[in-house]
Order: structure tokens, then C-alpha cells, then sequence
């Protein structure tokens, strides 16, 4: 039985009551990381951006530290960008799986794709760490590039109930294609579409980016209608992945039952937060406000929506 959770009011009220259980209190006797260590792989030496904002959003979102795991010829400009994340230089490297494996049971969640791009060796490297991982069943956030990558070997996430997809349009699209082996016109999906891709792929999450963001795991689909702002200016899927991953640890980390599947719990509240960052900065700075103005309203809507 196919379960929609619509985004009226009531439902979202008790999707965010749900969310404000999970946010873990503050308090001295914490220590560092036990909010949250986000991975990113991804970055190359045409995009650093992608990689520094999902690494930031995370962090911003609540999580203590982030680490990027990318390219050399990325990790000067990421160092640059903030003395906060921690670069690990190594996708490029003779043996990124074993590097990125030393480092990957003291995560909380993996980011991958942002800034990946589209370099066979990338994909590859980002493809044997995916076979390599799986069996830590570490919460993992497919973006950007590495959706690319799955339209490719779909079997990398097939059954994988630790995953979540976040595919803009074209990238649901392409996906579907892949997948259900059907084309799929963009302006035409709904969420049988949604369902029938999350299961035909084993039950995955998918957050499918929109004016709405739609949200799928098996027979069970929901909306995002937080108001956005009409701003496309790049880097939002960027921020929006980061912080999935840092909720992802939180909803996964939970010792109480929750409104719905975890996943989608923590993708409703990052879409939230994502869009109403994005308000909160159009209202500020208008046509000329860019992602990296976004970093700085987190908080905000971070107050405003999931503050207990």
C-alpha cells in the first residue's frame, strides 16, 4: 500500500516535532565529534566550491567536524578556503580506498559526489570506495557527479537502505532512464515515479529537487513546500547534501520511534533548511546573493525551524 504523506501543515508540524527530538542537546559534557563526522569525496581542479560547501553546510547544520577527501590539485584551494576542514588529499592517490577506509569508521556519514566530476579515474575511485564501504552501512548521500555515476552502475546502491539520492530534475531523469529503462519527460514526474525508482533500486531514499522537493523510500513519498526563494544561483544542492548528512547521523543515532523512515525524516529537514536558508538570504541580498552568503543563514533558519 502506497503511503503519500502530504505537506499540509499538520504533517509537517509533526515532521519537524520529530526533528527537534533528534537534535542533540548542548551541553559541556559533550565531546568532539560525538555531533558528527561528515565525509565528503568529491572536488577536482575545475570545482573546489562544491566540496568546501557541503563540508561547511555540515558543520553549520551541527555536525563538529568534516572531512574532505579529494584530488591533490584540489586540496590547496580547499585548505584556503577555510582553516576548519580537514583536506585529505587522496582520490588521486595509488590506493584512495585504503586511505579513505583508515578514516571511515571514525564517520558519521559520507557525502559523495560534490565536485567529483566526471574523469574516468574519479568515477572509479568513487565507485571502488562505494563497493568498499558498504558493509560499514555508513549513512551515504549521492550527489552531484556521483548520480552520474550511478546512472552508470546502479547496482552500486541497489539494497543499500543506508543511501540517499538527491537528484535535481534532469538527474531524476537521467536516473529513471537508467533504471527503469523509460524515458521520463522532466516537466512530467509525480511520485509514482519516485516510488517506483526507490524500490525498483531496493528501497533507496531519493530526494528529488524541485520548486517542491519531493521525497521517496519504497510505498512511502512526501513533499517539502518550505517556501525557497526564486534565486538559482549555484551551490544550494551543495548545502543541501551537507546537511543531509549531518542529519542523517542524528535521525539514524535516535533511540526513539520516529513520524517516518529516517532517511526521510533527515531529508525533509535539510530540504527545510536548505529552502529557508535560501529565503532568509534572498530577503537579505536579492538578486545578487550566492551560495556561500547562504552559510551564514543556517542558524537562522536552523532557530527557526529545529531549535527546541
Amino acid at each position: 500500500m502506497a503511503t503519500l504523506v502530504p505537506a499540509d501543515m499538520s504533517s509537517s508540524a509533526e515532521l519537524v516535532h520529530s526533528l527537534r527530538a533528534v537534535v542533540p542537546t548542548l551541553r559541556s559534557g559533550l565531546h568532539k565529534g560525538q555531533a558528527g563526522r561528515i565525509g565528503i569525496i568529491g572536488g577536482s581542479a575545475e570545482y573546489t566550491g562544491a566540496p568546501f560547501y557541503a563540508a561547511m553546510a555540515s558543520m553549520r547544520a551541527g555536525a563538529d567536524l568534516a572531512h574532505v577527501f579529494c584530488p591533490r590539485d584540489a586540496a590547496a584551494a580547499l585548505k584556503a578556503y577555510s582553516p576548519d576542514l580537514i583536506v585529505h588529499p587522496v582520490l588521486d592517490g595509488p590506493d584512495p580506498v585504503a586511505q579513505v577506509r583508515e578514516w571511515a569508521p571514525r564517520l558519521s556519514a559520507l557525502v559523495i559526489g560534490p565536485g567529483l566530476g566526471r574523469e574516468r579515474h574519479a568515477l572509479d575511485a568513487a565507485a571502488r570506495l562505494v563497493e568498499a564501504l558498504r558493509p560499514l552501512e555508513l549513512p551515504m548521500v549521492f550527489d552531484a557527479d556521483a548520480l552520474w555515476l550511478l546512472t552508470q552502475q546502479p547496482d552500486l546502491v541497489r539494497g543499500y537502505h543506508s543511501a540517499v539520492l538527491t537528484p535535481n530534475a534532469i538527474e531524476f531523469a537521467r536516473l529513471y532512464k537508467a533504471v527503469m529503462h523509460e524515458e521520463l519527460d522532466v516537466d512530467c514526474y509525480g511520485e509514482q515515479h519516485a516510488r517506483a525508482l526507490s524500490r525498483e533500486l531496493g528501497d533507496v531514499a531519493l530526494v528529488k529537487k524541485g520548486h517542491k522537493d519531493l521525497l521517496a523510500c519504497g510505498d512511502t513519498a512526501l513533499w517539502c513546500a518550505e517556501p525557497s526563494s526564486p534565486r538559482r544561483c549555484g551551490g544550494q544542492g551543495d548545502l543541501l547534501a551537507g546537511t543531509l548528512g549531518t542529519l542523517l547521523h542524528w535521525t539514524r543515532s535516535a533511540n526513539q520511534s520516529l513520524a517516518v523512515d529516517p532517511r526521510l525524516l533527515a531529508a525533509y529537514g535539510a530540504c527545510a533548511l536548505t529552502r529557508r536558508a535560501s529565503r532568509l538570504t534572498f530577503e537579505r541580498l536579492g538578486r545578487s546573493m550566492l551560495a556561500s552568503d547562504m552559510l551564514a543563514q543556517v542558524h537562522p533558519a536552523f532557530e527557526q525551524l529545529l531549535e527546541k
